[in-house]
């Protein structure tokens, strides 16, 4: 307030402030993040090029519609937004260096290769051009009918515009892959030349059996430092994770094992005790009104059918119950309603759309033209159905008109409108009549019909055995009783307590702030769990307490270790590396014990580690060693002098010692135009996302996100 005050006596001192904070401006544009903190609307840069959150909602859109079509998880897409994102700036960048831009004339020429269009063949004519223009109308009068859809359009062109750049950078680069006539004769020369050798394999495995190494936190930051690249890591957080599982008790069984007794068997309380699924006049209304899933009014075949009525549902009279039975956390009785068989129809037809239907493109008629015509076209097909194929070219099916109208065979599950397919399942074979669509007026001629398998409509009275309030209490006093006992311990202290009490315990060791589900874990809370973590007041230590909306679980959490942007925490990584530092600390001493000893032949290192000599044939380019990939080994075989034996090598499985015996040549077919073409396609398709992967590591990519969002919280995300 004070500082408030001396702006408001003193107008001056208020210009004072605007001018130093333009000054900062003019002279670092990055300084004015300091003066008022990062703009919200900035989530990054790629090498100085703004992310924009608007960039990053529409690449998270698109993800989360593409999911949606394939019927996967439309959570926990973030981060794969955000790399995709990152990756699109790169090539994006990497386009315009190669002197390109991504014009209208540009995007429209190549838009016909993208994943997208260059599969569906509507977008094609019957030369095999893509239809641009067609395409281009379809957009304009989504443009005029459709904002929000013209608005999904943009999003997904971006998308696009991103992939075609990407399709002209990588094939610009894998142009200058090339192979070398040297390079391709000494790559043939090692593929050609073999080693006879002889061997000693000391194999880690065996020796960490009978001598223990402990690995330290201080091996495993050596190892790091030894391999910086390949331990980059983002921010992340180590947590342990309890779950407790709100899980019906067996007083919650039994109380809806009674509650669908007394509906099958008893009578509803509405009823006054009278009605009850046996003696029901109304199967979809009594479900309706009483069960925990709806009435399915579909007819199904038997193997989709509950499992307990399966068995005996072929020779079930309409009217049949099954049960009451259990399955999974469900108690069920099933009552057959009905069944009919599902006949095959072959069916042909004609389309007469209309100016604005989905099947109008260029078609000026109105809708009450179109019914006209139609109407006009199946009275003349039904009085003499030889007529039909005349007017097929009037058909807007290019596609069936092409086949004489025939849409083939069909069943009630073939994917077409519903009422399509009430006519083929009313009407008998040669029936023609004129049925109305979204697409148009169809003139359908059902050219033949055949009885397909027995289709069942089942009632299933269903109640769902659920955790009771006593059930949610227990579960929240064991989780409130647990949190206490950790309160201020530590993770070692945590994760016992967790066990010894047989509670469900995970610990995911490098959680994303925006991974959006935490592995071992994925319930409703993980993405706010998250957001706890990488808060930036949180402390190692610090834990809380959280309930799933719905469920009545309980998740307690432990921060147990924080990971900022840059090298990984050795402790974060140990499951991935401690096996392989291990072997390395082995190696050591093997190769000091070898040395110590100053054994001089193969035989004196067997007896030395208790193992045997070994025989091998080993090759440069297939460098296999008795089953294991070893081309150390292989390189030492054909480094090392005849007859000399080799300094310990460090394999991958074990440590080696080897004498070479002899050298040979086995000339494989193939000419130095052929090799060299093989080798260079291959190193083509190995090229690109190595290529992408280097770009990646090796530009300035600055992601403000985790501090965004800790300051304008998930309510703007």
């Amino acid at each position: 307030m004070a500082i408030l005050g001396q702006i408001r006596s003193k107008p001056w001192l208020l210009m004072g402030v605007i001018a130093l904070a333009l000054l900062a401006f003019l002279v670092n544009p990055e300084s004015i993040d300091k003066v008022f903190g990062k703009n919200p609307d900035v989530l990054g840069k790629v090498n100085g090029e703004k992310i924009t959150r608007e960039e990053y909602n529409d690449q998270l859109f698109v993800l989360q519609q593409q999911a949606e079509q394939q019927n996967q998880p439309k959570n926990g897409l973030e981060e794969q937004a955000w790399q995709l994102l990152v990756q699109s700036k790169l090539i994006k960048q990497q386009f315009e260096k190669m002197g390109f831009e991504m014009t209208e004339d540009y995007f429209w020429n190549q838009i016909q290769y993208d994943q997208m269009f260059a599969q569906q063949k509507q977008f094609f004519d019957e030369k095999g051009n893509f239809k641009t223009q067609e395409l281009k109308k379809q957009i304009e009068e989504m443009k005029a009918s459709s904002p929000e859809g013209y608005n999904q359009w943009l999003k997904t062109r971006k998308s696009v515009e991103y992939r075609l750049m990407a399709r002209q950078v990588f094939a610009n680069i894998s142009t200058g892959v090339t192979t070398g006539k040297k390079e391709a004769e000494e790559l043939m020369r090692q593929r050609d030349q073999l080693a006879d050798i002889d061997f000693v394999k000391v194999d880690y495995t065996a020796y960490l059996q009978k001598t223990k190494i402990n690995v330290k936190t201080e091996d495993l930051a050596n190892y790091i430092k030894q391999h910086p690249v390949m331990f980059k890591t983002e921010a992340s957080r180590n947590i342990g994770v309890v779950y407790f599982p709100s899980q019906p008790s067996a007083a919650d069984d039994a109380t809806a094992q009674k509650e669908i007794t007394k509906l099958f068997s008893g009578g509803t309380d509405a009823s006054g005790g009278k009605e009850n699924f046996q003696n029901t006049t109304n199967d979809s209304m009594f479900v309706t009104a009483n069960s925990d899933m709806p009435f399915n009014n579909q007819y199904l075949k038997p193997n989709q059918l509950p499992q307990a009525m399966q068995a005996q549902i072929a020779t079930a009279a309409v009217g049949q119950i099954f049960g009451p039975y259990k399955e999974q956390n469900f108690y069920v009785v099933s009552k057959l309603v009905g069944k009919k068989t599902s006949d095959s129809t072959l069916s042909r037809h004609i389309l007469i759309a209309f100016k604005g239907s989905p099947a109008g493109e260029g078609v000026t008629r109105s809708k009450e033209q179109a019914k006209k015509l139609a109407d006009s076209i199946g009275a003349i097909v039904k009085a003499t159905p030889a007529k039909f194929t005349e007017y097929l070219k009037l058909s807007n099916d290019p596609n069936s008109a092409a086949q004489g109208g025939s849409l083939g065979w069909t069943t009630p599950e073939t994917p077409f409108v519903p009422e399509f397919l009430t006519y083929l399942a009313n009407n008998p074979k040669g029936a023609t009549g004129v049925v109305e669509t979204q697409f148009g007026y169809h003139i359908i001629n059902i050219e033949d019909k055949k009885a397909g398998s027995m289709g069942y409509k089942v009632a299933n009275l269903v109640k769902a055995v659920k955790p009771s309030d006593a059930t949610e209490a227990d579960t929240d006093k064991k989780a409130r009783r647990f949190i206490q006992q950790v309160q201020g311990k530590s993770f070692n202290d945590f994760v016992n307590i967790a066990k010894k009490s047989n509670y469900q315990f995970s610990n995911p060791k490098q959680a994303k702030r925006f991974d959006g589900q935490i592995q071992g874990l994925g319930t409703g809370k993980d993405a706010e769990i998250l957001g706890w973590a990488f808060d930036k007041k949180r402390e190692k230590g610090d834990t809380e307490f959280f309930t799933v909306e719905g469920t009545g679980d309980k998740i307690i959490v432990y921060l147990n270790g924080k990971q900022e942007k840059g090298l990984a925490d050795p402790e974060s990584v140990r499951d991935q590396i401690e096996t392989i530092v291990k072997n390395k600390l082995a190696a050591k001493q093997i190769s000091d014990k070898i040395a110590a000893a100053k054994a001089t032949s193969l035989d004196q290192i067997a007896k030395l580690f208790a193992t045997t000599k070994q025989s091998a044939q080993v090759n440069l380019l297939n460098p296999s060693v008795a089953g294991s990939m070893e081309p150390k080994v292989a390189g030492a075989a054909f480094g090392v002098a005849k007859g000399k034996v080799s300094n310990p090598v460090e394999g991958g499985t074990g440590v080696y010692v080897l004498i070479k015996k002899n050298e040979t040549t086995n000339k494989q077919p193939g000419d130095l135009k052929q090799f060299t073409e093989s080798v260079t396609q291959r190193n083509s398709g190995m090229f690109g996302q190595a290529w992408l992967k280097s770009l990646q590591d090796n530009s300035d990519i600055d992601d403000y996100r985790i501090e965004i969002w800790n300051k304008v919280g998930a309510q703007q995300q």
